[in-house]
């Protein structure tokens, strides 16, 4: 598709309002903001195809690879920023490119097994029942903040032609209010501006959704049922209807929770128990996080799009390092193109403590 695109008329504009606030209303209560990103990857590619003669993608972090809106809204969604797109990016098509590129992040797939999901998960929630003692209480006035390094791979269009891209490793850092209405992002995969920018709600939509799951503030993690039966039967319920398949959600809901969020040590110990109980999942023998650090994993094969979460714990200790997706069976469709090895998201968990104040790290305390 050419640069020199003309310029959407009002009611092009119309519509596409139309259609982009149809589909934040279709967002299922909690996901907001999480969809935000990944629609936002969707529409920023799909704009800066259109418009940047480079053809360097403006993706914000696409983290879920289940998406819990249906694909024709999503379509919609890529539909109106095409629309919109030479206007939306400023009519000159030279937009942002909030961070370099390079080819698709690979890897060797390490050999999965049933064996030992128990007692590696019990061995790590052993671990985080005795976090205790560095695991402080939110107060009123203070934030979770966690430090993370990640990257990802993603298809990228140029021209009608598609080929794979990555994001280059990066540093991400957020911070969330002990009930999920304040908090803020530096993530160069998501911000134009190295500031970051406001996670506080309400919401550009004026939405203020209710803390959840997929939306998970200290407070409502605290109050969550400590007993894995009970805590897995909670997640099955909030999740269904998501994902590719109930297990698979309820896997990856849990996986998120590790990721970047705060839960108490007896939620965190119950976590990892629920998970032992989810069907279909198995250790990895090997696989290394963002910065490289191997260890062991669990894992779960999404069978319908070949993508294998992986939480990778140290081999010794047990300690959570973080997490990737890869690409493990064949891909069909647009993503054809992903062949297995690809490793589609990967992150390494660098910091998780309590702050006293918002874009404050634990270094700049005291």
């Amino acid at each position: 598709m050419s640069a020199n695109t003309s310029r959407p008329g009002p009611g092009e504009w119309e519509e596409a309002a139309r259609l982009l606030s149809t589909t934040a209303r279709d967002l299922p209560t909690g996901r907001h903001e999480r969809h935000r990103e990944l629609l936002m990857t969707r529409i920023e590619q799909a704009q800066h195809t259109q418009a940047a003669p480079t053809g360097e993608a403006r993706a914000r972090r696409a983290r879920l690879p289940r998406p819990a809106i249906t694909l024709p809204a999503l379509a919609a969604a890529v539909a109106a920023a095409v629309i919109a797109g030479t206007a939306m990016s400023g009519g000159d098509g030279k937009g942002p490119v909030r961070l370099a590129t390079g080819p698709a992040l690979t890897t060797h797939v390490g050999a999965a097994s049933p064996n030992g999901v128990t007692r590696l998960l019990d061995q790590a929630s052993l671990v985080a029942a005795q976090d205790d003692d560095d695991h402080p209480a939110l107060g009123a006035g203070q934030y979770v903040y966690i430090e993370s390094k990640t990257a990802d791979t993603f298809v990228r269009t140029v021209d009608g032609k598609s080929s794979l891209a990555s994001h280059a490793l990066h540093k991400r850092q957020v911070w969330y209010s002990p009930d999920g209405t304040k908090g803020w992002l530096i993530d160069p995969a998501v911000n134009d501006s190295p500031e970051g920018e406001t996670l506080s709600l309400p919401d550009e939509q004026g939405n203020t959704p209710d803390a959840g799951l997929n939306h998970p503030s200290y407070n409502y993690l605290a109050q969550l049922p400590t007993d894995p039966n009970t805590l897995l039967a909670e997640i099955y319920k909030e999740t269904k209807g998501h994902g590719n398949s109930p297990a698979q959600e309820a896997f990856t809901t849990i996986g998120d929770l590790l990721g970047e969020s705060y839960p108490p040590p007896a939620l965190t110990k119950a976590l990892f128990k629920a998970a032992a109980k989810i069907p279909g999942v198995v250790t990895v023998n090997d696989a290394a996080d963002a910065v490289g650090r191997h260890g062991v994993a669990v894992a779960r094969l999404d069978e319908k799009n070949g993508q294998r979460e992986e939480w990778i714990f140290d081999r010794n200790t047990h300690v959570f390092l973080g997490q990737r997706s890869v690409q493990v069976g064949k891909a069909g469709g647009p993503e054809k193109l992903i062949k297995p090895g690809t490793v589609l998201f990967t992150s390494a968990v660098l910091q998780r403590a309590v702050v006293d104040g918002i874009k404050q790290a634990p270094a700049q305390q005291g």
